[in-house]
């Protein structure tokens, strides 16, 4: 009689299992809206974590870490950009927006540790968070980006340099390159990078970001960049480093394979690197240019 009940057991059983384990992922998935998120691994500078899901989302969903700039917060990344109204329409991924934990809401850009993988700071509780919506959420690994303007554009090289085992493509609105703010005194900022003093070869630039992730042998994100010509916040040069480091990453020249004038607008010029960088030159624009959220979705590939 033992073994008679032994399979139909095993089956009970098994059945059971499948339900509780399907249960515990749907409940770990964050309620439709707008939620912060905590709990969700080492966070060292206690950056704190909102997510935005649409209702309707589909299986396999992507994930766009939203980044803001100095003085904001995630709740005003919410509310003044697109990135919701897109989750929306689109119901294909989640947003991330990350709330800086420092008084002036800057984000550390600077520090030895922010610039390495897994060395500490408000990367690493980015990163973190990100960790912990692909271990829980259902997101497609193959679908992870990573956004910001400003301070959050500094983040998004960051994070593109010293975690691109997480993400696959990154975009910068008026940013700097990968390790341009480094400091050593502390004060997280260098001024020699926002005015667009700091310049290298792209190689050089490149063995920077190499290095942010020792004996890492995969590949790193694609990237796309956004600035203004007349910026006097992080001056235009910063641009053109960013272009040159992140072609040195992938590989490729630095000199356009394709430029599209008034591409998406009057006064844009567009520039391909071979696809897996591209740039958006702004003539004129200040500091504060359109975050082009929809030249940016579609390069992801949402």
């Amino acid at each position: 009689m033992f073994v008679y009940f032994l399979p139909l057991f095993l089956l009970f059983s098994r059945s059971v299992l499948a339900v509780a384990v399907e249960s515990r992922a749907a409940a770990a998935v964050p309620a439709v809206g707008y939620n912060q998120v905590t709990n969700f691994g080492n966070n060292p500078t206690n950056v704190g974590i909102y997510s935005y899901v649409p209702s309707g989302l589909s299986a396999s969903p992507g994930l766009v870490v939203a980044l803001h700039y100095c003085t904001g917060s995630a709740s005003a990344y919410y509310g003044g950009t697109q990135w919701k109204n897109l989750a929306d329409s689109k119901k294909n991924f989640i947003v991330i927006y990350g709330d800086s934990p420092r008084s002036g809401k800057c984000w550390d850009v600077s520090t030895a540790a922010t610039l390495k993988h897994d060395g500490g700071s408000d990367s690493l509780g980015i990163a973190n968070a990100v960790r912990y919506a692909l271990n829980n959420w259902g997101v497609n690994p193959a679908k992870v980006f990573v956004t910001g303007s400003s301070s959050g554009a500094m983040m998004s090289n960051v994070l593109a340099g010293a975690y691109p085992d997480l993400f696959k493509a990154a975009a910068s609105v008026a940013g700097v390159p990968f390790a341009c703010f480094a400091t050593t005194d502390g004060s997280m900022w260098n001024s020699a990078c926002a005015n667009g003093q700091v310049t290298k070869t792209g190689a050089s630039w490149a063995a920077l970001v190499k290095a942010a992730y020792p004996g890492y042998t995969g590949s790193y994100p694609r990237f796309v960049a956004f600035h203004g010509t007349a910026d006097t916040t992080l001056y235009y040069p910063n641009f053109g480093e960013e272009i040159k480091e992140w072609t040195s990453v992938w590989g490729v020249s630095s000199t356009p394979t394709s430029t599209v004038s008034n591409d998406p607008a009057s006064g844009v010029t567009h520039t391909s690197y071979g696809g897996n960088v591209q740039g958006y030159s702004v003539a004129g624009g200040t500091h504060g240019i359109a975050l082009y959220e929809s030249q940016q979705i579609a390069f992801f590939g949402l």
